[in-house]
């Protein structure tokens, strides 16, 4: 059971980085992305297409993320007070 988790949080790991890779990039220009932002930085642009399906992607993935650490996390800790 803990190598199924260990290597299903592996995965998501892996997957995660690579749904945050192919979001679209937000920035303008270089000069923005040293300054920490640009002047429009308060206006709300709601996400259409492939925007909105990768942020909702990476939402659930990072949710899975959260549940198999803990779920690791119990299991080690009650696998190990066990064997104690």
């Amino acid at each position: 059971m803990y190598n199924l988790l260990l290597t299903g949080l592996m995965i998501d790991s892996v997957l995660i980085v690579i749904a945050v890779l192919m979001q679209p990039s937000k920035q303008d220009d270089a000069m923005s992305a040293l300054s920490g932002g640009s002047p429009d930085l308060f206006q709300q642009q709601k996400a259409r297409g492939f925007e909105a399906f990768m942020q909702r992607v990476t939402v659930v993935l990072g949710v899975i993320f959260f549940v198999l650490a803990l779920a690791l996390a119990t299991y080690h800790h009650t696998s190990n007070w066990i064997l104690l």
